[in-house]
């Protein structure tokens, strides 16, 4: 049973720092890529960063390029996303992704995120 397991959310003063991290179990983890979205209330669901499986390539949106940083641990199964200088913006539900083509494509449960002026 796959399972992503995310964690490290919480409520923070803009411009401060949190770090997300994701477990994952029941995946062959390095062969997945790995992303993080997020989705804030009446908006959609938009990617934040991705990571290819080996670390090597990575993907920002541009609202968070130079604040946020995604990195993975294989031996770990973890990923992670740091997150500095935080908006009120940012403010979402934080999911984590792990994505291998359309038949395996999984989802964690989310963690909260708010950022306050």
């Amino acid at each position: 049973q796959v399972q992503l397991v995310e964690s490290g959310g919480g409520l923070v003063q803009a411009g401060g720092s949190l770090r997300l991290s994701c477990a994952a179990s029941g995946v062959a983890f390095s062969t997945y890529t790995m992303g993080w979205f997020r989705q804030a209330p009446g908006k959609q669901r938009e990617v934040v960063a991705s990571i290819s499986w080996g670390g090597a390539n990575t993907f920002y949106a541009d609202s968070v390029k130079d604040r946020f940083k995604i990195s993975r641990e294989n031996a770990k199964n973890t990923v992670w996303l740091q997150m500095n200088s935080l908006k009120p913006e940012d403010t979402a539900v934080y999911y984590c992704n792990a994505y291998a083509g359309a038949t395996y494509d999984y989802w964690g449960q989310g963690t909260q995120v708010t950022v306050s002026a």
